[in-house]
């Protein structure tokens, strides 16, 4: 018997989970619930990072930090457009993903 030479997380959410029913399997619904808290937890750290990009890009190119930074901006703010936790009760247009319009 020997050790795995690689560690292997279970990154997708639990397959057994019934959104319909979720208290008929227990384990699943918290494994559900982890997956959740999860991703939001990736979702905030990236809009951390940008956010730290962004305030070099204001701090390097000064005055001109309007054209040279509106990439990070439009990447910062898309990354910060629901990403809260849903206490608010705000409707889902205000926060929620942008809607592309075809």
């Amino acid at each position: 018997m020997g050790r795995k030479k690689t560690v292997e997380f279970d990154e997708g959410p639990p397959d057994d989970f019934d959104p319909n029913n979720p208290y008929a399997d227990p384990v699943a619904m918290l494994e559900h619930r982890e997956y959740l808290v999860r991703e939001k937890w990736i979702q905030i750290e990236t809009a951390k990072i940008i956010r730290e990009r962004l305030k070099w890009c204001y701090r390097i190119e000064g005055v001109n930090h309007l054209q040279k930074c509106r990439h990070l901006v439009e990447q910062y703010l898309e990354a910060t457009r629901g990403i809260g936790w849903g206490k608010d009760h705000r409707p889902l247009e205000l926060h929620g993903p942008k809607k592309v319009v075809e």
